[in-house]
């Protein structure tokens, strides 16, 4: 299965950056590609938070959402697979995350 990591810093204090990750409808704001988000896990399984993407609204994506201890600053980091049949889309995925999670930072140190 295609996949990727993806992290970035943020001055911003881990509260900060909750605050913001843990709004799903704020997920719109900061994800870019993201048509909608919705709290709780749209297929069942064990998802914080259910997104649509832009022109998938069949596709739900279930997120978890996980923190762990830093000393300076907050480190955002994802965790991405996506199914073979989607492939072709993992440079373009990969873009599109990559600009979320600095726009998550921004948001997160001007809060």
């Amino acid at each position: 299965m295609p996949q990727f990591d993806d992290a970035t810093i943020t001055s911003a204090s881990a509260v900060q950056v909750w605050k913001i990750l843990y709004d799903p409808l704020r997920f719109p704001q900061w994800w870019a590609g993201f048509a909608d988000a919705a709290p709780g896990d749209a297929l069942g399984g064990c998802g914080d938070v259910t997104v649509w993407p832009d022109g998938y609204p069949d596709v739900p994506m279930p997120q978890r959402v996980a923190t762990a201890p830093r000393e300076r600053g907050t480190r955002i980091s994802v965790h991405v697979e996506i199914p073979e049949k989607e492939a072709a889309r993992l440079a373009e995925e990969r873009e599109m995350i990559a600009a979320a999670l600095r726009r998550l930072a921004a948001l997160a140190e001007a809060s």
